[in-house]
C-alpha cells in the first residue's frame, strides 16, 4: 500500500546519478547506407564529447572515432552538421581545433584535410556535402579574425590536397549547400541580419563547375518574411524544400521553373534552425516521402504520396523525434522518445513495416508506476488569448499525498524562445513528480509548434507575452486545485532564463526561480552575445539601437531591486552565448540587498551542461534549493547547498 508523506518528501528512485549519466546518451544526427547505420551520440560520462557511432546491418555498433575525437563544430556556436560521409569515407570536424579530418572507415586514424588556422578555432566548418565523384566536399565555412566573423560556403577536395576555395560570399549567412545528384546544380540556404533563419531566408540555386564554381544563381524561394527550410534534392533530380509561406510549414517542390505544394497542413513540417543539417523528410524507394510533422507539439511521423497528396500516418509509440530523418531505399532510421520511454534509435522497414531497435539511450528499465505522463493543457493567457502546456502531476506509486495538502509546483519556460517542449519522457521533469512535485511544461505564446501567428506572438514582445502565459497557468492549475499556489517555483535556461528573471521581478504568482544561465542584461547582451543571435533580439524587443529603452525597460537587471523571492543562478563559465557576467549583475544585485541566493558556476561548460559530474551537481542544487525554500525535506541523502541570506530554520 501507498505511504502518506508530504509532497515533495516522496523517496524516488530517479536519483540525480540517474539523471546525469545512467539516463544515457543523447542522439544527434543519422544516416543509412546500404551497409549499415551512422548516428552521433552526446556521451556524459566521457565529459560530454560527441561519438559517431556505425552499426552495419548485420553487426554490432562500432565508434568511428577515437577515444579522444569530440564531433562538434563551433559555426553560429550552437554547430550542427558536424560529421557527414561519403560511403565508408566519413567526414569530422574537432571541436578541439575546429579543422575538418578525413576518416577512411571506423577506427581509421582520422587525418586533418583544412590547414591549421592562423589562431585556435579561427577557421570552423559545417553542413558539407561531397560531391564530382567524391573528389569534392561544399561546406559553411566560418572565419573568425578582426570584425565580425564572416560566413561562406567553400569547396575543398576531400583528400586535403588544396586550400579550401570560397565559392559563395556576401550574405552574412549560409547554410544547407546541397548538389544534385547528377552534380551539375547546388541549391543552399542565405539570410542576412538582422533576421534569423526562421523568419526570413533565400533558397538559391546555380550551376555547379566541375571544379565547384557556382554560375547563373538565381532566387527559388524565400524572402525576409518566408522562412525556407531543408533543401533536398529527390532521386530524381527535382528541389524539394520545405516553406512556412502560409503560415504553417508544408513541402514544396520546383518543376519547370515552378513552385508547387505538395502538403498543406495546418502542422509543421519545417524546425526552428538553431543548428545545421536538420532533416524532417526524406525520400523513399518507392516514391512516397517520409515526413515529421509537428501538430500541437507533438510529433508524428506520416508517409506522403506525392502524386495524391495523401499522407498516412505510421503507428509508433514516439511524440518526440530527433530532426534527422533518413533512408535508403524501403530502410527509414529515425531517433525517437515516447512519454514512458528513453530515445531510440530506430530502423523501420517500410516494405514489411516492422520497427527494430538499433540502439537506446540507456538500457535501464524504468518503472512506469513512477513516471509522470504529460497531459495537453489549454488556458486562457496574454492578452486572452489560448495557450498551452503539458501538465505532470505527481506520480509515484508508493507515495500518496496528505488529503489536506496540494503539491508544490514547478513552472519550466524552455529556451530559445523560438522552440517548443512535447511530452516525451524527460528524467529531469520526472525527478520532481516522482518526488511529489507537480512540474507544468509551458508552450507559451512565441512556442514553435504552433503554426507562425502563434509563434509571431512574442515579436516585439518578449518578456511581457512569456511572463504573462507563465503566471496565467499557475493561475489556471490553482483553480483547478491541482497546485498550491504559495510553493510555485519558475525554471528555465537560457532564453527560459531570461524569462524567470523578468517574472521574479515583476509577477506575484512565483515564491522562487532556478535560473540556468538566463539573460539578465539585454543591452550588454546585445554587444556580447555571438554573430548567429547578435540581432535576434531585434526580433524579440525592438530594432537596435532605436528600441534601446525598450532593451533597458525589459532587462531584469533594471528591476532586479524588485526581487525579494529566492532565486537560483546556474551558469557556464566558458558559455559564449549567455556570458557569465549576465548571472554576475544579478547576484551582486541580490547581495546587495540581502535576497536569498544560490550561485554556482561550472568550469569546462558553455551554453548547457554536458559533463556527467556538472549534471548531477547542479541536479542535486535544485532540488536542494526548492525544499529549502519550500518547507519540505528530501527522502535524499545528498549535502545541501548553502543559500546566502537565508536562515536555516528546522523543519
Amino acid at each position: 500500500m501507498a505511504t502518506t508523506a508530504s509532497f515533495g518528501s516522496w523517496a524516488s528512485p530517479i536519483t540525480p546519478d540517474l539523471v546525469s549519466s545512467e539516463g544515457g546518451v543523447q542522439f544527434g544526427y543519422l544516416d543509412v547506407t546500404e551497409e549499415g547505420v551512422y548516428w552521433s551520440e552526446s556521451r556524459p560520462n566521457e565529459k560530454g564529447r560527441t561519438a559517431l557511432v556505425y552499426k552495419p546491418h548485420d553487426g554490432d555498433a562500432i565508434d568511428v572515432v577515437p577515444p579522444d575525437f569530440n564531433v562538434r563544430t563551433r559555426v553560429h556556436e550552437y554547430g550542427g552538421g558536424a560529421w557527414f560521409h561519403d560511403g565508408n569515407v566519413v567526414f569530422c570536424s574537432s571541436f578541439d581545433d575546429s579543422r575538418l579530418y578525413r576518416i577512411d572507415g571506423p577506427g581509421a586514424e582520422p587525418q586533418p584535410i583544412t590547414p591549421e588556422p592562423p589562431e585556435p578555432h579561427a577557421l570552423r566548418y559545417a553542413d558539407g556535402s561531397v560531391f564530382a565523384g567524391g573528389r569534392l566536399i561544399v561546406c559553411v565555412r566560418e572565419s573568425h579574425g578582426e570584425g565580425e566573423p564572416r560566413n561562406e560556403l567553400v569547396v575543398l577536395p576531400t583528400d586535403g590536397s588544396a586550400e579550401p576555395r570560397v565559392v559563395a560570399t556576401g550574405r552574412d549567412f549560409y547554410a544547407a549547400p546541397r548538389p544534385s545528384p547528377d552534380g551539375v546544380r547546388l541549391a543552399w540556404i542565405a539570410w542576412d541580419h538582422p533576421r534569423m533563419p526562421f523568419e526570413g531566408t533565400d533558397l538559391c540555386v546555380a550551376d555547379l563547375g566541375v571544379d565547384g564554381s557556382l554560375l547563373n544563381d538565381r532566387r527559388v524561394a524565400g524572402s525576409e518574411d518566408e522562412s525556407i527550410f531543408q533543401p533536398e534534392w529527390s532521386p530524381a533530380g527535382e528541389l524539394h524544400f520545405v516553406s512556412d509561406r502560409t503560415g504553417w510549414s508544408n513541402l514544396y517542390v520546383e518543376r519547370a521553373g515552378k513552385v508547387e505544394a505538395l502538403t498543406s497542413e495546418e502542422a509543421e513540417l519545417g524546425y526552428p534552425q538553431w543548428v545545421f543539417d536538420l532533416a524532417r523528410y526524406t525520400f523513399l524507394g518507392d516514391g512516397r516521402i517520409a515526413c515529421l510533422f509537428t501538430r500541437s507539439a507533438l510529433d508524428g511521423l506520416e508517409l506522403l504520396d506525392p502524386e495524391t497528396g495523401r499522407l498516412e500516418r505510421v503507428d509508433l509509440p514516439y511524440t518526440d523525434y530527433t530532426p534527422s530523418l533518413r533512408s535508403v531505399g524501403t530502410r527509414l532510421v529515425l531517433a525517437g522518445s515516447s512519454p514512458t520511454k528513453p530515445p531510440e534509435v530506430v530502423e523501420l522497414d517500410m516494405g514489411s513495416g516492422q520497427p527494430k531497435i538499433l540502439g537506446r539511450s540507456t538500457e535501464l528499465e524504468l518503472d512506469p508506476g513512477y513516471l509522470s505522463v504529460g497531459v495537453p493543457i489549454d488556458f486562457e493567457g496574454a492578452e486572452g488569448l489560448g495557450s498551452h502546456g503539458f501538465y505532470y502531476a505527481p506520480t509515484n506509486r508508493d507515495y500518496s499525498g496528505p488529503d489536506d495538502e496540494l503539491p508544490p509546483l514547478v513552472v519550466h519556460v524552455h529556451g530559445g524562445p523560438t522552440a517548443h517542449v512535447s511530452n516525451a519522457l524527460q528524467l529531469s521533469i520526472q525527478l520532481f513528480t516522482s518526488r511529489g512535485i507537480a512540474v507544468v511544461d509551458l508552450n507559451y505564446g512565441g512556442s514553435t509548434g504552433y503554426g507562425r501567428e502563434y509563434r509571431d506572438r512574442l515579436r516585439g514582445r518578449w518578456g511581457i507575452v512569456d511572463v504573462e502565459d507563465s503566471a496565467a497557468v499557475v493561475r489556471f492549475l490553482a483553480d483547478r486545485g491541482d497546485i498550491d499556489p504559495s510553493r510555485v517555483q519558475i525554471t528555465g535556461g537560457s532564453a527560459g532564463g531570461y524569462t524567470t528573471l523578468v517574472a521574479m521581478a515583476v509577477r506575484d504568482e512565483f515564491s522562487s526561480d532556478a535560473s540556468y544561465f538566463g539573460v539578465a542584461d539585454l543591452v550588454t547582451f546585445h554587444d556580447d552575445t555571438h554573430k548567429f543571435e547578435s540581432h535576434y533580439v531585434d526580433y524579440l524587443i525592438g530594432a537596435w539601437p532605436a528600441a534601446i529603452e525598450v532593451y533597458r525597460d525589459r532587462s531584469p537587471i533594471t528591476h532586479a531591486d524588485a526581487i525579494s523571492r529566492p532565486l537560483l543562478l546556474l551558469q557556464g563559465l566558458d558559455d559564449k552565448v549567455v556570458p557569465p557576467s549576465q548571472s554576475e549583475v544579478i547576484v551582486d544585485a541580490l547581495e546587495r540587498r540581502g535576497i536569498p541566493y544560490a550561485y554556482i558556476a561550472f568550469e569546462g561548460e558553455g551554453h548547457g551542461f554536458r559533463r556527467a559530474e556538472n549534471v548531477k551537481r547542479s541536479t542535486e542544487a535544485h532540488l536542494s534549493f526548492l525544499a529549502q525554500v519550500s518547507g519540505f525535506e528530501l527522502a535524499d541523502e545528498f549535502e545541501p547547498i548553502e543559500i546566502e541570506n537565508l536562515e536555516r530554520v528546522a523543519r
